[in-house]
């Protein structure tokens, strides 16, 4: 059996809420109709939520890395140590909103390199952190989270290609080969012919 308790409502409330479910025709008890009013509630409230709170989202954003509200910032000038917090979209120290260089020069009475000076715990940290590593740690999330592009691939050779005839001119060198000379001796002669056309000392004296 589930527990009920009372909960007051004002009249006008109350019966503007019967008149109302009357017009819709539904059900005039008025514990269904306080039941309905409080679910439908509640279902907008969580459709609600979850945009309301990303457009809540406020921060200080340098450079490439994101200081949400309420991350704590400190810097050590001379023994002393200096704090600083994010409150909005601004960085606040002793109620003056301030930029990282100009909060790590502040007290210096130098130029100062507020990436290796200032430390930071960002809510949900456990521990501080210089500004460097959080920033080097950030380049490294971001480039994990990059797509990697793909190796290209070589064409494929397509299978008619691998076969495909020489041209006809090309075929036709081919076939043009050198016929070989007559090496047997002709008469007279007792070395195999070397030359192309034989000739005896006789015939080309009497020319």
């Amino acid at each position: 059996m589930k527990s009920t308790v009372s909960v007051k409502v004002p009249t006008h409330t109350l019966l503007d809420l019967i008149e109302q479910a009357g017009v819709n025709g539904e059900s005039q008890d008025p514990s269904v109709i306080v039941l309905k009013a409080v679910e439908f509630w509640l279902a907008a409230q969580q459709k609600r939520a979850p945009a309301a709170e990303a457009a809540e989202v406020r921060g200080y954003q340098w450079k490439s890395l994101f200081l949400p509200e309420g991350t704590l910032i400190h810097c050590t000038i001379h023994g002393e140590r200096y704090s600083a917090i994010v409150e909005g979209d601004a960085i606040v120290h002793q109620g003056r909103e301030l930029s990282p260089n100009q909060f790590a020069a502040l007290h210096a009475e130098s130029v100062r390199n507020a990436w290796n000076d200032l430390y930071i715990r960002r809510p949900g940290d456990k521990f501080y952190k210089t500004a460097s590593r959080l920033r080097r740690e950030q380049a490294a999330a971001d480039q994990a989270a990059r797509p990697r592009p793909e190796a290209p691939t070589e064409p494929a050779i397509p299978a008619h290609a691998e076969a495909a005839p020489c041209p006809p001119a090309q075929a036709a060198r081919a076939e043009q080969v050198t016929p070989p000379h007559d090496i047997m001796p002709g008469q007279g002669w007792t070395q195999p012919e070397r030359r192309k056309f034989r000739f005896r000392l006789e015939d080309v004296a009497f020319e």
